[in-house]
């Protein structure tokens, strides 16, 4: 049987255990998606967005509430 990170009790881990469960609650109080992975249409989605940003293209801020009715 594994025992798991969570599964531990401090006084088990290892230093370097110890500080990466630091390290990753840390991260994921900053950053509840912290550790996700993105997933490849969202990423491609973004990717456009930025292209379209970068040609001028798009709307603004005001006309995406306007068209939602915001």
């Amino acid at each position: 049987m594994s025992t798991t990170t969570e599964d531990k009790k401090i006084s088990d881990m290892s230093v370097y255990e110890f500080k990466t469960l630091i390290r990753d609650t840390i991260y994921e109080i900053i950053d509840p998606d912290y550790g996700l992975e993105l997933r490849t249409e969202v990423e491609e989605g973004l990717k456009k967005s930025l292209k379209q940003k970068a040609n001028g293209e798009g709307m603004s801020l005001e006309e995406a509430k306007n068209k939602l009715g915001l």
